[in-house]
């Protein structure tokens, strides 16, 4: 079960979207995450940056 504090919003860099939500262990992970990932919106492969919650 995923435990509603490891969770994070994954917002899109070009237009701004939030499209994925992933978890993250924040004892060992004290940076944001960026991925790479696909934004159906943009219709690419865009950085995707953890957003506040």
């Amino acid at each position: 079960m995923a435990s509603q504090e490891n969770l994070i919003k994954l917002q899109c860099t070009k237009c701004k979207r939030i499209n994925y939500f992933t978890r993250k262990n924040k004892k060992t992970n004290e940076k944001k995450i960026e991925l790479k990932k696909y934004c159906r919106w943009c219709k690419l492969h865009t950085a995707h940056k953890e957003t506040k919650k």
